[in-house]
């Protein structure tokens, strides 16, 4: 997995890639070469006095440092702004295949974890990819080198090579494959930290109305104590790495300088020599010491990657059709043939074989008990789902085969829970209309009772609205939502209990305004409040996913048991027949 994402990902950085390999390449063959050069410094200039064969190596020494660090700085340069880039990209590709998720695809995976896989998964491919290009190209060729070179200057020495090397890359091999599964942990652990803390933080006044905060605190603490539990196993096999390795290299260090003081003795060695072979060792060692590096940053980049991909691979079961279909009907019109919904891995559907007609210029509302499919009938207009039985039609075409944005331009959703996103009141509004001016922001505040509030905020549309629009009471959001809905301007009105935190005076006003502003557009309004739907052209009764009753609200008080039921809920038999 985590090759096919780099191979995705990296392909249209070739240029700079090669780039990096080959100043690499140049830098550790500068490194590799200088303690050739020391050596013959000592052989020849230093035990034989000669001081002007030491200027001259000195001086080429010098250079050729320059140019390594010339080299050095020049790949970790583009290294790094290639690695940040494919990190950029990463981030991107998966922001895009969430933005396309259908609801179904977004429940699936939980917004905690789709919120870790975009930032801290990919930071963790990224920090790989930006080490593997600043550390680990050079260690194959540093180590390789090292060894050819190593052998050049003692071949009996290079015995040691044979020990060293092979150790080292056990002690690595044991403890990175028990660092594994415990990486793959890790990152679900942080999940479930970042799952409580969402939930704690949006159920904040829900938590403190009723009295949990003891609870919610131990619910967190054993979150967090998971994950540092994992994180100290890991720290622990780390611990252990770093030490084991530098145990090897010393180890090592100490056998060349024995045995090579006993080859200098016997006048099979040089002093230059024995203090390059010690420099090529040294060289050796540490780049596999460098690869530990990415030992242990390479199972869990494989995992982060896995998760990824994951997303990546995951196509959303709302899909754009290959040939959109242009809208051919009456505009505005909505109808739905025996369409049917089931949840995925629901033993029931939640809507059996629903027939609704909804025109131009007329009302239609939706009641029905709590769990009777309201909120899912509506959601099947502007596919946040698609039904998995029957069609939904929008200006006579089935949605499936309309062009998203078509039908993004014909549809306006508010939702049960309005969202505000962070910004103001004017870009809150102007979000399906960017284009569209003060006047006409203010005439839709105008309709959706909501002028009044607005013009008492300090910076009228320029008032700040925080995230989620926290910052304005539940009433005050869902006035804005539909004052956005408005600004809009779509064929179809979709309002799912959109009224449902406003007060009846402010209801009634609102429901009055609309019907003069809106005359020529499709309303559907699903509601809980009787008063609120009494006065539609049609009102469609559900009940446990099926149309149980259609027509007016005094056809139906006449004739549906269901629909009497509700309305007394809420009225006395007077106000119901009033």
């Amino acid at each position: 997995m985590l090759l096919r994402l780099l191979r995705t990902h990296l392909r249209p950085y070739r240029q700079p890639l090669t780039a990096v390999v080959l100043l690499q390449f140049l830098q550790t063959v500068a490194t590799l070469y200088l303690p050739t050069l020391n050596a013959d410094v000592i052989d020849n200039g230093v035990v034989k006095g000669d001081t002007g064969y030491i200027l001259r190596l000195g001086g080429l020494m010098l250079g050729i440092t320059v140019a390594q660090a010339c080299c050095s700085v020049g790949a970790v340069y583009l290294g790094s702004r290639t690695a940040m880039a494919l990190g950029r990209d990463v981030r991107a590709a998966l922001f895009d295949r969430v933005l396309g998720f259908s609801a179904r695809e977004v429940g699936r995976f939980g917004a905690p974890s789709l919120i870790t896989r975009t930032t801290n998964d990919v930071q963790q491919v990224q920090m790989l990819v930006l080490l593997s290009l600043t550390l680990m190209i050079a260690a194959p060729v540093m180590c390789v080198g090292g060894i050819i070179l190593a052998l050049r200057q003692d071949i009996p020495l290079s015995g040691l090579l044979l020990v060293a090397v092979p150790v080292l890359v056990g002690v690595v091999s044991v403890l990175v494959t028990r660092m594994r599964p415990l990486f793959r942990s890790m990152q679900t652990r942080i999940d479930e930290v970042n799952r409580v803390v969402r939930e704690q933080i949006a159920g904040v006044r829900v938590i403190r109305a009723f009295v949990r905060d003891r609870h919610e605190q131990q619910r967190f603490g054993r979150a967090n104590t998971d994950l540092a539990d994992v994180s100290v196993r890991v720290g622990q096999l780390m611990a252990i790495l770093f030490p084991a390795v530098m145990l090897v290299v010393n180890l090592s260090s100490i056998a060349v300088i024995w045995f090579g003081g006993h080859r200098i003795a016997s006048g099979g060695m040089q002093v230059g020599a024995l203090v390059a072979f010690l420099a090529y060792l040294l060289q050796i060692l540490m780049s596999v010491m460098m690869a530990t590096f990415m030992f242990v940053l390479l199972p869990r980049a494989e995992v982060c990657a896995e998760r990824i991909q994951e997303v990546l691979g995951t196509d959303s079961s709302v899909r754009p059709p290959q040939a959109p279909v242009p809208p051919q009907g009456v505009p505005g019109r909505l109808e739905l043939r025996g369409v049917g919904f089931r949840y995925p891995g629901a033993e029931q559907p939640v809507l059996h074989d629903i027939d609704l007609l909804a025109l131009p210029g007329r009302t239609t509302a939706v009641i029905g008990g709590t769990g009777s499919g309201k909120t899912t009938l509506v959601n099947l207009v502007p596919r946040l789902f698609d039904a998995t039985s029957g069609a939904v039609l929008v200006d006579g075409v089935d949605v499936r085969e309309l062009d998203p944005a078509a039908l993004a331009a014909r549809v306006a959703l508010v939702p049960q829970r309005p969202y505000l996103f962070s910004g103001t009141v004017a870009s809150n509004l102007r979000y399906g209309r960017p284009e569209a001016t003060d006047e006409q922001l203010w005439q839709a505040l105008d309709v959706a009772q909501a002028r009044g509030f607005v013009e008492s905020l300090p910076d009228g549309l320029e008032s700040p609205i925080a995230q989620g629009g926290t910052n304005v009471s539940g009433g005050q959001r869902q006035r804005l939502a539909i004052a956005r809905a408005l600004v809009h301007r779509p064929e179809i009105y979709l309002f799912d209990d959109s009224f449902s935190a406003l007060d009846y005076a402010t209801d009634a006003a609102l429901r009055a305004a609309l019907a003069t502003e809106i005359t020529g557009a499709t309303v559907v309004i699903v509601a809980q409040r009787v008063n609120t739907i009494r006065d539609a052209d049609r009102i469609v009764v559900l009940d446990e996913g099926r149309v149980v009753g259609s027509g007016t609200h005094s056809e139906l008080m006449a004739g549906n048991e269901t629909y009497r039921e509700i309305v007394l809920s809420q009225l006395t038999e007077e106000e119901a027949l009033a």
